[in-house]
């Protein structure tokens, strides 16, 4: 019997998605998967940094638009190998969400090679112009997934997905 396995791009994009679901921040659920060698290097979601209040715990806190608490699953992924000493030049991210501008940034100065992302989220013009100037790919994949939670409950779900 074969059976088609899932493509590397696929598995890291469906990784994004499972850690996505560690997020802390009640408006957006975002994770990212930094790869190297086809090896997993690091991998991060958004949500407040470590021995403080989550959203989840307290609400966001705004200012202009923007929650001051949480980092961005790109700025988790980046700052874990920065703080573990490895190294993110030449690796590729994976990303549930097309990166915001500020991310899209430490994404380019990070050394990282290609982003792949599944959903457009308020794409900004600019991001295009630094990847063309950085000579650095995105690449949208075509693939439709649903995260299934009970009763928000997130001990207990499952992930659907279809790469058609």
């Amino acid at each position: 019997m074969n059976r088609k396995r899932l493509t590397w791009e696929q598995y890291f994009m469906l990784n994004a998605h499972l850690i996505s679901m560690r997020s802390t921040c009640n408006r957006l659920n975002v994770g990212a998967v930094l790869v190297k060698d086809n090896r997993i290097i690091s991998t991060g979601y958004n949500g407040g940094i470590s021995g403080d209040v989550h959203c989840l715990d307290e609400g966001c806190y705004m200012e202009d638009g923007h929650c001051l608490r949480c980092l961005h699953a790109e700025e988790n992924a980046i700052l874990q190998c920065a703080l573990q000493g490895v190294s993110t030049k030449g690796s590729e991210i994976y990303v549930t969400h097309f990166p915001c501008i500020h991310c899209m940034k430490k994404i380019l100065q990070a050394g990282i090679k290609k982003i792949y992302y599944n959903k457009d989220y308020r794409n900004h013009e600019y991001c295009y112009h630094l990847l063309k100037v950085s000579n650095v790919e995105a690449v949208k994949m075509d693939m439709k997934i649903e995260t299934f939670i009970k009763d928000g409950d997130f001990s207990s779900g499952h992930l659907q997905w279809d790469f058609n």
